[in-house]
């Protein structure tokens, strides 16, 4: 369990790396999870970022957890506390952002990368929803 991809309706794959160390529990839970097909929107007021709140739920503990991401890290919002405002979203940051309220930070973008997240964000972003696949890196 090393990461996962996105894979987009054109067939362009995006990698990630799970934070193994600093996020040990949700990196698994989510890895669990795979494969997702959800619809991926773009943020409204936390910045350059696509999301979800359709995902799975998951209860899991909250650790790496901050409103504040660097560009290309993925959250995920475990549902407790129940006052978390992000159980049940998926985030992915491709660029300048900050979060509603606290997530679970968990993986980042490989370096490779990073120029074609930034520009599925842009696209979500000029164009409206679309349908992402994740996948565990192995599959």
């Amino acid at each position: 369990m090393t990461g996962f991809t996105i894979t987009t309706p054109s067939k362009q794959v995006i990698r990630f790396r799970y934070y193994t160390e600093a996020a040990p529990v949700t990196s698994q839970a989510f890895d669990r999870l795979l494969p997702l097909t959800l619809n991926f929107m773009h943020a409204r007021v936390s910045g350059q970022e696509i999301w979800t709140d359709k995902a799975p739920s998951v209860d899991i503990i909250q650790e790496n957890a901050s409103v504040f991401t660097e560009s290309g890290e993925v959250v995920f919002g475990p549902i407790k506390p129940t006052r978390v405002k992000t159980a049940q979203c998926i985030g992915i940051y491709y660029g300048e952002g900050k979060g509603l309220d606290a997530a679970n930070i968990f993986a980042k973008v490989i370096d490779e990368d990073k120029e074609g997240l930034k520009s599925l964000g842009e696209q979500i972003w000029k164009h409206g929803m679309i349908q992402l696949t994740l996948q565990a890196e192995n599959s």
